[in-house]
């Protein structure tokens, strides 16, 4: 059986606790954390790399929509809430359902098995795309067919991502997390919120302002790492 780190992010202790109870009759969610806050949440996250998060909307100071805005690394999300009148964005951010507290058990299990779905399509795809892999782009009237190893960087810009390599650019409707998926990890490394680069192209890394790092590209191009992501790349890029 596949298991999945689980948090819970909620101001309310007993709203919290519902939803512990209600997945103690799905085993293969593991609630490995919870948080009342925004801070306590990105904390948690950050540790423990959860796979799915049931979040609340309305908390002190920060909403669960500005928790997702200073994630790196989205996990799967529901939204748990008293208020129906966000669903509408809840799913512009992607999240997988959207439940209204009180919790119904029969509604629950409706959510749990659209979130087993999702998995499952994770589970089932093929290995990272291997780097002599080409990528067929068409951007207005150009097309490109790239191998991976040619792209240095990859932008996202709204719905697009921009791909650099050579001295071309050309943009493709897809998400960055989308793209980030097929990518082999030991190669290609997510620098912050909007862009990927690829490892190989690095020339030089600096220290940054308050413990970012800056990374140099052979192309003399210069990027900023995210404080979270800069954290994570010494480690990544350590023996």
């Amino acid at each position: 059986m596949n298991t999945y780190k689980t948090i819970i992010i909620d101001d309310e202790r007993l709203a919290r606790e519902e939803v512990k109870r209600a997945l103690a009759d799905y085993p293969e969610f593991i609630v490995t954390g919870e948080a009342s806050n925004v801070n306590e949440a990105l904390a948690q996250i950050e540790k423990e790399r959860p796979d799915l998060i049931f979040l609340d909307i309305h908390m002190p100071e920060k909403s669960g929509f500005e928790l997702l805005e200073e994630l790196s690394i989205v996990p799967k999300v529901v939204f748990t809430t008293a208020y129906n009148q966000y669903a509408v964005k809840a799913f512009e951010v992607n999240a997988l359902d959207y439940i209204v507290k009180p919790l119904r058990e029969e509604r629950f299990a409706v959510t749990i098995e659209k979130v087993k779905a999702d998995f499952s399509k994770i589970e089932v795809k093929k290995a990272p795309l291997p780097m002599h892999y080409k990528i067929f782009i068409k951007d207005g009237e150009q097309c490109y067919f790239v191998p991976l190893k040619n792209i240095r960087l990859i932008q996202s810009m709204d719905n697009y991502a921009r791909f650099h390599f050579g001295d071309n650019k050309a943009m493709l409707k897809r998400s960055l997390n989308l793209i980030e998926e097929k990518l082999d990890p030991t190669v290609f490394f997510r620098i912050n919120r909007s862009q990927i680069v690829n490892t190989e192209y690095i020339e030089k890394i600096s220290p940054g302002f308050k413990q970012k790092l800056n990374i140099t590209l052979t192309t003399g191009e210069t990027l900023e790492v995210s404080s979270r992501q800069s954290a994570r790349f010494r480690n990544w890029n350590s023996f």
